[in-house]
């Protein structure tokens, strides 16, 4: 064999060492699991009455998550642009607000403002309470402790922008919002795209804890149907199927996104 050879047989062995080190192994397990269970659901009698007990549930699950965020978003964006801001007042409001939030669990911020905050605001403001329902509890308390984490990351994508390209807006006579809405945003927002994404995905799954307050969420429709029926196995496998599926699809659109906006950067 020519050294030729021999030097092109040892690139094809690296070669496919890098492709078995590479390939997605994990994606073909977490797909397998998903098979066997779409499998049970379809052949299976209890998977099935299981399953068309608490996917109906997955409206209010989303539902729950994409108004939340939305608010967090801007709850997010006010307090990064706080963290940010020269008022002293305005950076130590925002930065309460953030390090507060951060300090305290997920569960307890979720009882603390939909049981003690809400009801207090509701009474104040002389709304009458049967408008304010659980649901609405639920995605008032998300969308204020995601607020705080969504804030952390509109600060750090706007601090990544050259602060030059602030002081060009600036020397041509844009105030500082104009600036800001037309020329840091925009770049920051961009920069910042898959921390959202990932933000997203870990509040739909944080969704699960709205069940507390009874919303009738997928994970609530579970343990309702575990209780009544006392098949936790096929309930909670189940539940754990529906969202597996929806943050796997997610995970690997987000992916997508990155790919391509890096390919297009180049």
């Amino acid at each position: 064999m020519t050294g030729p050879e021999i030097q092109s047989q040892i690139q094809t062995e690296i070669t496919g060492e890098e492709v078995r080190r590479e390939f997605p192994w994990w994606l073909v397990a977490i797909l397998g699991f998903l098979l066997i269970m779409g499998i049970l659901i379809v052949t299976n009698e209890n998977y099935n009455e299981a399953f068309k007990f608490i996917v109906p549930g997955i409206k209010i699950t989303l539902y729950t998550t994409f108004a939340a965020f939305s608010i967090a978003l801007v709850l997010g964006l006010l307090a990064g642009l706080g963290r940010i801001s020269h008022n002293v007042v305005i950076r130590n409001v925002a930065t309460t607000y953030v390090e507060f939030i951060r300090g305290v669990p997920t569960l307890v911020l979720i009882f603390t403002v939909a049981i003690v905050l809400v009801p207090l605001l509701v009474d104040l403001l002389g709304i009458n309470n049967k408008f304010i329902t659980q649901n609405t509890r639920a995605i008032i308390a998300l969308a204020v402790i995601y607020g705080a984490f969504l804030a952390e990351i509109f600060r750090a994508g706007i601090e990544s922008i050259s602060k030059g390209q602030m002081e060009a807006a600036r020397s041509v006579g844009m105030t500082y919002f104009q600036a800001m809405r037309y020329i840091i945003l925009p770049q920051a927002i961009r920069n910042i795209f898959p921390a959202l994404g990932n933000d997203f995905i870990a509040m739909l799954k944080d969704s699960s804890l709205v069940s507390v307050l009874a919303v009738r969420d997928i994970t609530q429709r579970a343990r309702l149907h575990a209780g009544s029926t006392f098949r936790f196995r096929e309930s909670y496998l189940v539940l754990t199927f529906l969202y597996l599926s929806m943050t796997i699809a997610l995970s690997l659109l987000l992916r997508w996104y990155e790919s391509r906006s890096g390919q297009e950067q180049r």
